[in-house]
């Protein structure tokens, strides 16, 4: 009895077709999937990373809308305060006050040393200044003024004027009495004095005046602002005798500065 060889159900590979048997050198047909025409196109689903980038740029987005327009708000604001002081400027054109130092006289000027080797200061300053507002629509409220007399940082005597309305066109004299009794100073202070003092020229002597100005324009007031006024070019020397000593004040110029605050800081 011829035994019969039956083909295993389970073939070890796939078998080849006709073409592949007829030409076994020839290129292997791939599937035409990409050409199927009810084929659904790929779309990959969005990530959590996508969807957190697509956060991040609408964040980023509104940060850069909210700095636009900050930015406009402040140029309209500059712009229409720049059109306003322009409007106030061509109405009334106002200037600073000036003022002038007439006359300083050093009625008293002493430089004593006590037993424990410490230097004390004794002065006593006659001083008459003007202060002129050039304005014709704008007065000036001053408050009380401080002054000071120095020399080289050296403060020589001390004094204040009470405050005045000086109104348009207005010119107004300032007399005060400075003065300074038994104060102490530093070895420094008596050598720059003393190496002053013989000098040609004299004395080198500073006015700082301090104080706060409202100006009033029509029924228009204004907060109160501090200025500093600074005289320099004034040269003195001690009184010989009883008659007070006159200082040269042919040189003495004066200069105005505003002193705004803003916050902890002075400009």
């Amino acid at each position: 009895m011829t035994d019969r060889v039956y083909p295993s159900a389970k073939p070890n590979g796939t078998a080849p077709t006709a073409t592949t048997a007829a030409n076994p050198n020839a290129a292997p047909v791939k599937n035409q999937i990409y050409n199927n025409p009810n084929r659904v196109p790929y779309r990959p689903t969005p990530t959590a990373y996508h969807r957190h980038n697509r956060r991040r740029c609408s964040g980023r987005r509104c940060f850069c809308m909210c700095c636009f327009w900050s930015i406009l708000i402040i140029c309209v604001l500059l712009l229409l305060a720049a059109i306003a002081g322009a409007i106030f400027y061509v109405l009334y054109h106002p200037q600073r006050p000036t003022f002038s130092v007439s006359s300083l006289k050093i009625s008293n000027f002493n430089l004593t040393t006590s037993s424990d080797d410490t230097t004390h200061l004794t002065t006593k300053l006659n001083l008459t200044l003007s202060t002129k507002n050039p304005n014709k629509k704008l007065i000036y409220n001053y408050n009380t003024i401080s002054i000071t007399a120095l020399s080289n940082q050296v403060v020589l005597a001390k004094g204040s004027f009470p405050g005045f309305t000086s109104s348009t066109n207005n010119i107004t004299i300032i007399h005060s009495t400075l003065s300074m009794v038994s104060q102490v100073l530093d070895v420094d202070s008596v050598s720059s004095l003393k190496s002053d003092l013989k000098k040609k020229a004299g004395l080198p002597v500073t006015i700082l005046m301090d104080t706060m100005v409202e100006v009033k324009m029509d029924k228009l007031k204004s907060k109160r602002v501090g200025i500093r006024v600074t005289c320099e070019g004034i040269h003195g020397s001690t009184p010989k005798g009883k008659a007070p000593a006159v200082a040269s004040t042919n040189n003495a110029k004066c200069k105005v500065d505003l002193r705004i605050k803003i916050l902890k800081w002075t400009f």
